[in-house]
């Protein structure tokens, strides 16, 4: 079973982008981009091990959702991307050193 990643971003259809170009990668994408589908994709997939958020939220935005995450899983990592572009580099570098070091893909 694929390992599974929350990819939160400002644009519902930057999420698909970033998991076009990272297909090659053996995870599972899931995507975000506002607090109720953030609580809803947590919610729905227990499989869920790390979360990656997006540059091109507003601060307050990523704080509120950095709450939501920590208090309704408090068990995956949160990381966030502090440059506005270059969104699929970092979550591949994320991705790749805390969730697929040691994992047979």
């Amino acid at each position: 079973m694929k390992p599974v990643v929350l990819l939160i971003g400002r644009l519902p259809g930057v999420i698909g982008d970033i998991a076009r170009q990272l297909e090659d990668m053996p995870i599972r994408w899931l995507g975000a981009h506002d607090r109720d589908e953030v609580a809803r994709q947590l919610d729905a997939e227990p499989g869920i091990v790390c979360v990656v958020m997006g540059a091109g939220l507003d601060d307050r935005i990523r704080g509120e959702l950095i709450g939501v995450i920590a208090h309704k899983r408090p068990d995956i990592s949160i990381h966030l991307n502090d440059r506005p572009a270059g969104m699929a580099p970092f979550v591949r570098r994320v991705v790749g050193a805390m969730v697929l070091d040691g994992v047979d893909a």
